[in-house]
């Protein structure tokens, strides 16, 4: 099987940075997407280093026109078609409800709903077309249970799970795959400032989310890459 053209949303660190590195070394077309342009271009330097083709795509997916024109960039960058979308965007609050303001909570329902719907619409042609699309959520064991000081984060990483499950109903019949992992805490940049007292020793790593990203891309037909864990290290 050829390697996959990919899109990774929130692609400038983190996360993001370790599933487009991972794909790259498979020999991919990468586009890594963000609103930071001088860390997407060392992203896109590090793609080609590794093996792959890197493009930088300057988006804010709460920007429905932002996330159309970086879209279109991208689908172009990668031949007219596109293969796996990555909406790995996401932020990170922790606020106590008493506290949580209406900026804070339309932030989360911005990134982590509206930019994963306005990317996966504006890329839905281009999936399709390539007749082994697949949608990637990364969303969060926040998905699955609640967490004091984290209202604004778990509705919206709900959200998301729901988004997948019906998505998954729409385009399944269509050929499409949609799976979504559940990383628990990770370490990356998100932590740095976050109040609280977190062990980022026994954090899943970057790497850890990218290689479970890269498992359901590469499963087998048939197989159940629904929904993924990402085991935590100890």
């Amino acid at each position: 099987m050829s390697a996959p053209s990919v899109l990774v949303t929130g692609g400038s660190r983190g996360i993001g940075r370790a599933i487009a590195l991972r794909f790259a070394r498979a020999g991919s077309k990468v586009v890594v997407a963000s609103r930071n342009s001088v860390q997407l271009d060392a992203v896109a330097a590090a793609i080609d280093k590794a093996g792959g083709k890197g493009m930088a795509a300057q988006m804010n997916v709460r920007d429905h026109g932002s996330v159309e024109a970086a879209v279109w960039r991208a689908v172009e960058f990668c031949g007219g078609t596109l293969d796996v979308l990555v909406n790995n965007a996401g932020v990170f609050d922790v606020v106590p409800f008493d506290k949580l303001d209406a900026a804070t909570w339309r932030k989360n329902v911005e990134v982590h709903l509206d930019g994963a719907f306005f990317v996966t619409k504006e890329c839905l042609d281009a999936l399709l077309e390539s007749g082994r699309g697949h949608v990637v959520q990364i969303a969060s064991i926040a998905a699955r249970q609640g967490f004091a000081g984290n209202v604004a984060y778990c509705a919206t990483k709900y959200g998301l799970r729901g988004f997948s499950d019906a998505l998954r109903a729409d385009l399944g019949p269509k050929g499409m795959r949609v799976s979504t992992i559940y990383p628990g805490p990770t370490d990356t940049a998100l932590f740095e400032g976050v109040p609280g007292h977190w062990d980022r020793s026994t954090m899943a790593r970057p790497e850890d989310v990218a290689e479970v990203v890269w498992q359901a891309w590469s499963a087998p037909p048939g197989a159940d890459v629904a929904d993924l864990e990402v085991a935590r290290r100890s």
